[in-house]
């Protein structure tokens, strides 16, 4: 059975070259372009794992992880952080709130396969 991954990002070419490598290492991807377009999707549907980006408009990733923490259905989905965000009051800020892990942007494609691949098991 395929897992899916909702992609949240406010960067087009970002949430498209993410969701473009890891359909074709076999996840369903859904794409989100901030954390409110992602807790709309938040839907019922059966999502695996999230992977935000931080710095969004509307909501960004701190509060998208505050706000599925605290949804029912989705409360122990797997968080990952993708951002270019490196100071480690951020980092902290979402631990405390909820994040599963931290990626910095640019990324290694294997090396975000193996964590997710980790995350999921």
């Amino acid at each position: 059975m395929n897992k899916t991954i909702l992609i949240v990002d406010d960067s087009y070419s970002i949430r498209e070259s993410i969701g473009f490598f890891l359909s074709d290492s076999g996840f369903i991807i859904i794409k989100a372009n901030d954390g409110q377009d992602a807790l709309d999707k938040l839907d019922g549907t059966k999502i695996d794992l999230i992977i935000s980006d931080l710095h969004m408009p509307i909501m960004n990733g701190i509060e998208l992880i505050k706000n599925v923490r605290g949804t029912g259905n989705y409360r122990r989905i797997p968080i990952l952080l993708l951002t270019t965000e490196t100071l480690k009051e951020k980092k902290l800020e979402a631990k405390k709130a909820g994040a599963t892990g931290w990626l910095n942007k640019p990324f290694d494609k294997h090396q975000l396969l193996g964590v997710i691949k980790k995350v999921l098991r």
